[in-house]
């Protein structure tokens, strides 16, 4: 897939670093956060190879060859950048051509050389202070939700509102877990075995709880799917983002679907079985001028968005070797999440 070229007031923005890249191979603009993060003016890197962020290195080019030939994006893991002698940074790369070949867009996200000894990464220590007493803050309250939502469980026999409660109870251990991760950054969980239907219940049975949403949220599973492996909370969120992203797209029904695919290309892997989640609904569509921009950060449809859903999204997909697409039109817009199937390496 090629996508046009970005304004410059929005590569500014980001706090991605990027890179474009023209049809030559040369570096034709730098955003802010990239020089920041190498730690060098932007200017420096203007008209120079692409090459020459990486010497030595081949693979830029040729990600930028294949990316040409295949016209679609690539992905590097720990692309090593040594722009200076004794300078040397690491990234998982994405190479994305532009359209009428008039070059690349190279997305980088930094990794640590050794992780958990660079510490640029450190928090620094007054913000950590004051995120530990937000913390404390927010634990506070979801104690005292989660604490009477299992109180009113012992008396409620309903079975409607027994399900309700129990979105309360995992929401807010979802939250107090959540607080906990930012407070004490580490290394991504395990995968385990996810069973996606239990996960795509769990958004539903959000959506049911939702006040004021008129919006039906309907199955369309194939119960024979295996599980696939990652993180079942990381997946909740990606799928709860995408459908109410739908609903305040306009939409009256959403319908969550389920298949298995053979010799999927995700990237620059070709998988020999992968499990496709569609998240399927009839509202506005999206609109022509966000639709090369879609899944850059800041970028929202809406006044009060803050343009951070989709970007979260894609980049869980990209935590389990995945990737996230979408096609629209006014009346039927499909957000697909590719996910390789267990045991495919």
């Amino acid at each position: 897939m090629r996508v046009h070229a970005i304004p410059a007031d929005v590569l500014e923005a980001l706090a991605t670093p990027v890179v474009r890249v023209g049809a030559r191979g040369e570096v034709q603009e730098v955003n802010p956060a990239f020089a920041a993060w190498l730690g060098f003016s932007a200017r420096r890197f203007i008209d120079l190879p692409v090459a020459a962020l990486a010497p030595g290195e081949a693979t830029i080019d040729a990600l930028l060859a294949r990316s040409r030939n295949d016209g679609r994006a690539l992905r590097v893991h720990r692309q090593r950048l040594a722009p200076a002698p004794d300078h040397e940074r690491f990234a998982d790369l994405w190479v994305t051509p532009l359209a009428d070949d008039a070059g690349w867009l190279l997305e980088f996200h930094p990794v640590e050389e050794f992780p958990g000894a660079d510490p640029a990464t450190a928090v620094p220590a007054a913000l950590h202070e004051a995120l530990k007493g937000l913390a404390h803050e927010i634990r506070n309250p979801l104690a005292g939700l989660r604490g009477a939502a299992q109180l009113l469980g012992k008396r409620v026999n309903d079975a409607d509102s027994r399900r309700y409660l129990e979105v309360i109870v995992a929401e807010s251990e979802r939250l107090s877990h959540l607080v906990d991760r930012l407070l004490n950054p580490a290394p991504p969980r395990a995968p385990a075995p996810v069973n996606v239907h239990e996960v795509l219940e769990r958004v539903r049975l959000l959506s049911e709880a939702q006040n004021g949403w008129s919006a039906l949220v309907a199955r369309d599973y194939d119960p024979s799917l295996p599980s696939v492996l990652g993180d079942a909370d990381r997946l909740t969120q990606t799928v709860w983002n995408l459908v109410r992203n739908a609903v305040e797209a306009g939409s009256s029904e959403v319908r969550l679907r389920t298949r298995a695919e053979t010799q999927v290309a995700i990237g620059e892997i070709v998988h020999r079985r992968a499990l496709r989640i569609e998240v399927v609904d009839n509202g506005r569509g999206v609109p022509d001028e966000l639709a090369t921009r879609l899944f850059l950060p800041l970028v929202s449809g809406r006044a009060e968005g803050s343009g951070l859903g989709l970007t979260l999204a894609q980049q869980v997909a990209r935590e389990h070797r995945g990737s996230l697409s979408y096609r629209s039109r006014p009346g039927h817009t499909v957000f697909t999440l590719l996910l390789p199937m267990e045991g495919d390496g």
